[in-house]
């Protein structure tokens, strides 16, 4: 027998959850839900593929806390995405995983109930249950790829996929963009490197091998065939990068490597210096760029609630209030609409003569 000395040594538990497929057969993927995800995907690889003059526009809160305020948020934005549908592809941003640079909250899979007990298997259902609700709505999702093993849960109900700016570098967030079914945007590094994510669009276009589990819950070797709709995501680094110098420079360093020049621009995080205020400025500096005659810039993303604003999360889970984000601060609802309106105005007569440029 091996030794306790030598085995697990800092591990206290191993809890088995159910499989993947005993999830998907208890919240199954409706017709609706279906439609709404392949439209979405298809959607964003006509614009990818400069078949479609849109935008698209991931727009939503930072993280997902609050099951009943994500739902009113949805309700919202799916009334204002038809409202503005002749320019952009609206899809909610639904994050349920958060990196953290040292400690804290880890997103509504790792501890949905926010006391650290860590009910991932709960996590996982009601992360799912969500997604298959606004996709019955009509409402298309991105999210962010953090662990690997979720995807196999939640991913057919996922019309695009960020890979955050911490984990652009690692190989098997690469490996797991390349089996992705969806468009995949890989973020700049945090200190605004742009080569991890070329270097991340070149690798994640190729075929891999690596380890991963199957529908069954089985250990299992993922053999992809590489995307290739993976995109720059322009985040800002030690200083903003969606100006149009930056832009540029990107463009650039794109075409040096032989890879498309699309560009989407992330108005949150180092672009706005995680301050909500200045993101509709810098929304409003990329439309004056397409207006200009940019043609790279082909999505935006918006950290945006209820609420203005962010808060910590208190030790009496009663005073959290509605409809703020518990992690980065985000825009207001109000401010949001004037957004994604005044963009709309702006860019309707513009769009459709970037397909025939």
């Amino acid at each position: 027998m091996p030794s306790n000395q030598i085995n697990n040594i800092n591990v206290s538990a191993q809890d088995v959850l159910l499989t993947p497929d005993d999830i998907k057969q208890r919240l199954p993927l409706s017709a609706t839900a279906e439609a709404t995800v392949l439209n979405g995907r298809q959607t964003v690889q006509r614009i990818l593929d400069r078949q479609d003059s849109r935008l698209f526009v991931v727009v939503g809160p930072c993280s997902i806390h609050d099951l009943d305020a994500a739902r009113d948020y949805a309700r919202r934005l799916k009334a204002l995405a038809d409202e503005v549908q002749d320019t952009m592809l609206v899809i909610m941003r639904v994050y349920f995983e958060k990196p953290r640079t040292t400690v804290g909250w880890k997103g509504l899979i790792n501890d949905p109930r926010m006391d650290d007990t860590f009910d991932i298997g709960e996590g996982l259902q009601v992360a799912r249950g969500l997604l298959l609700e606004l996709a019955d709505m009509g409402l298309p999702s991105g999210t962010e790829a953090l662990d690997p093993i979720i995807p196999q849960y939640i991913s057919d109900l996922i019309t695009w996929t960020a890979i955050g700016a911490r984990t652009t570098e690692s190989q098997t967030h690469r490996e797991i963009a390349s089996g992705l079914s969806t468009p995949v945007g890989f973020k700049n590094g945090t200190n605004g490197s742009l080569e991890v994510a070329i270097n991340a669009l070149q690798s994640a276009a190729r075929s891999h091998s690596f380890l991963g589990i199957n529908q069954l819950g089985q250990s299992a070797v993922i053999r992809t065939l590489g995307n290739r709709y993976g995109h720059v995501v322009l985040r800002g680094g030690d200083r903003p990068n969606y100006d149009s110098v930056s832009i540029a420079l990107c463009e650039k360093a794109l075409r040096d490597k032989k890879l498309p020049v699309n560009i989407v621009v992330d108005c949150s995080h180092a672009n706005s210096f995680k301050d909500p205020a200045m993101q509709p400025l810098v929304m409003r500096d990329c439309v004056h760029q397409i207006i200009e005659g940019n043609q790279s810039i082909v999505g935006l993303m918006i950290e945006s609630n209820i609420g203005w604003g962010n808060q910590s999360i208190p030790a009496d889970r009663s005073q959290i209030k509605y409809g703020v984000s518990i992690t980065d601060a985000c825009v207001d609802w109000d401010t949001t609409e004037k957004m994604l309106r005044e963009a709309h105005a702006k860019l309707k007569t513009v769009l459709p003569g970037r397909l025939a440029g």
